[in-house]
């Protein structure tokens, strides 16, 4: 016997999670579909800021010298596995060619269309959902030991705030040991960035949203996909349980879509940013208060409810690839370096996670090309917990006919 839902969206990370909430709320009876528990996949870890000055995606290097500092291998920001570089030679390719200042430029305008709505949209659902506790004013702190990259960040820092009404306070080293006095002095400056929030326990949130949308009516089930298929009446997505039938469908997988979707004909050029976390203890007599970026160097020291979370710089590798050592090892030995006070560790192991990237570092929403009900939402790269609530919303507008709050069209589909 097959269960029916007006809608099924597969993926219960924090934007299948955000869409399904968005649809419920909307009045279309959805179900949410995963094969493991709301927030326990890529979603379960990374930095806990909900970005509203990431108005500009991270650009691929131009630089000469940048590029071949990354060709060494030896950098904590990027680690790469060395069969992956054939795989990756066209997605970097058009990255690279995207990242040119103009194209990047052009590009930022559409994420920024997106990134803007980002805190109303969390704190929506956060107050409805009753879990506004889980999120911290007070924004997050951009560190530099390199007074040069940080005239270069503070350049970039004008230019967002000139054009995306971003908010910041520009640091120099004393203020920044009067924001964080656990830091080692000596740094050269860095960016207090005064709007983004802070999660305390990111999957506490997912979990906070899916309770919100079970209450709401919505139905949460748990089995892994392993087809999707035209039926007579819409679509048909059978399980390693029991057949789930619906109208209409939305794809929210994260890096596991394209399984999915290459059922379907379609292939995006998606590549994967594999990260790690590892939580430690506070320093006992100035614990850390505000999330902070090395960003020299590449990682995070971010406060959350279970201590300090580190947060790795990328790994490019296969997304089933085993884990590496590496990642954490060298983010721990920096992190040391400039929180010398970081306590022990609190995990048995490092936690890692798969982001889904595009080469043009937009994300995929919309209607899935050729196949009516079907739609399609992943590919945020770092920013998932960001833009879940926003994507949602965005989907939903769309999927309902209502009139979308920002022209869709960047995000088609169609455009891979």
């Amino acid at each position: 016997m097959a269960a029916h839902g007006e809608v099924v969206v597969l993926g219960a990370g924090i934007v299948g999670v955000s869409i399904a909430l968005q649809l419920q709320l909307r009045g279309r009876p959805t179900i949410l579909l995963d094969q493991q528990g709301a927030g326990e996949g890529t979603s379960f870890g990374n930095a806990g800021l909900i970005q509203r000055e990431a108005v500009m995606p991270h650009p691929f290097p131009r630089a000469l010298a940048t590029l071949l500092s990354y060709a060494r291998n030896q950098s904590t920001e990027a680690y790469y596995r060395g069969t992956m570089l054939p795989r990756l030679a066209i997605p970097f390719l058009q990255y690279w060619y995207n990242s040119r200042e103009d194209r990047h430029r052009m590009i930022a305008r559409h994420y920024a269309a997106l990134i803007t709505h980002c805190l109303d949209d969390h704190l929506a659902l956060a107050g409805a959902a009753g879990a506004i506790d889980l999120l911290r004013p007070g924004g997050w702190l951009q560190v530099h030991q390199n007074p040069e990259s940080l005239d270069h960040a503070l350049k970039e820092a004008a230019y967002k705030a000139g054009n995306f009404e971003v908010a910041y306070d520009a640091l120099d080293g004393v203020q920044v040991a009067a924001m964080e006095c656990s830091l080692r002095p000596g740094l050269a400056g860095g960016i207090h960035w005064t709007q983004p929030l802070a999660v305390v326990d990111p999957h506490a949130l997912t979990r906070a949203y899916l309770s919100y949308f079970t209450r709401m009516g919505g139905e949460f089930r748990t089995s892994a996909v392993r087809s999707i298929e035209r039926g007579s009446t819409g679509w048909r997505i059978a399980t390693v349980h029991e057949p789930v039938d619906a109208a209409e469908v939305v794809v929210a997988l994260g890096a596991w879509s394209p399984d999915v979707t290459g059922s379907l004909g379609y292939h995006p050029p998606l590549f994967v940013k594999r990260g790690y976390h590892m939580h430690y203890a506070q320093p006992e007599a100035t614990p850390l208060c505000h999330p902070v970026l090395d960003a020299d160097q590449g990682y995070m020291l971010v406060p959350m409810q279970r201590g300090i979370r580190l947060t790795t710089g990328a790994e490019f590798a296969r997304r089933d690839a085993p884990p590496s050592a590496i990642p954490l090892s060298r983010a721990e030995a920096q992190a040391r370096r400039l929180l010398p006070a970081l306590g022990g560790r609190l995990d048995a192991d490092p936690w890692m996670g798969v982001r889904p990237c595009t080469p043009d570092m937009l994300p995929i929403i919309g209607r899935a090309p050729g196949h009516p009900g079907v739609w399609y939402a992943f590919g945020h790269c770092h920013q998932g917990l960001t833009l879940g609530p926003t994507t949602g919303r965005l989907l939903a507008e769309m999927m309902l006919g209502e009139t979308p709050f920002t022209d869709p069209a960047p995000y088609r589909p169609e455009r891979f």
